[in-house]
């Protein structure tokens, strides 16, 4: 599969490093453009390379990890997003008002045609930079209105290492995940699991 994020802070290295280590491409691209990046890139792995943000969005599955703030500029750059799937992991400060819609209806605004996915936003990244196939499986929420999509991040995230949990649609699931909502900031790891 290949990833392409749209801003290379902690949340894009430490998703990118998972997916790299398991046999995925990665595209960075930032604000600053590719030259900034190709040493981030190097670190990451042979699979990751720096990119503008346009060719970043022209991969598989994108991901959004810029601040809330930003969003609609960096959005604003990709043209024409043809039904691929976009993952919102920003968080909206609590003080931003959004007129009573979620944070995930508002980047699913600035990003008309994408299949929009509320994820990778719940968890302090300090808590899965472990890279080991030894970690335990941290749970990632994901919610959206296309199951397909859904589908396809969950596959990935799973083999990753992670336990990826469905919420439902876009709405009543990004409700849950975005700041101030209950899952935000809870982190939970699978230990063990009861088969029957």
């Amino acid at each position: 599969m290949k990833f392409g994020f749209i801003g290379a802070g902690e949340v894009a290295q430490t998703f990118a490093k998972h997916f790299v280590r398991h046999g995925h491409e990665v595209v960075l691209g930032n604000s600053r453009g590719p030259d900034s990046l190709v040493e981030l890139a190097r670190s990451i792995g042979p699979n990751a390379k720096a990119g503008t943000v346009k060719e970043a969005a022209k991969q598989d599955i994108v991901i959004l990890c810029v601040r809330w703030h930003q969003a609609k500029q960096a959005l604003a750059e990709v043209s024409d997003w043809n039904g691929r799937i976009l993952v919102d992991a920003t968080n909206r400060p609590l003080d931003e008002d959004t007129k009573g819609k979620t944070a995930s209806e508002v980047i699913a605004s600035y990003a008309p045609g994408a299949r929009v996915i509320k994820a990778l936003n719940t968890l302090v990244v300090e808590w899965i930079q472990d890279y080991s196939n030894k970690k335990p499986k941290s749970v990632l929420f994901l919610s959206g209105d296309d199951t397909d999509a859904k589908r396809k991040l969950a596959r990935v995230l799973e083999e990753t290492g992670f336990m990826p949990v469905d919420l439902g649609g876009l709405i009543d699931g990004g409700r849950l995940q975005q700041f101030g909502g209950p899952l935000n900031a809870l982190h939970l790891d699978l230990l063990d699991r009861m088969e029957f």
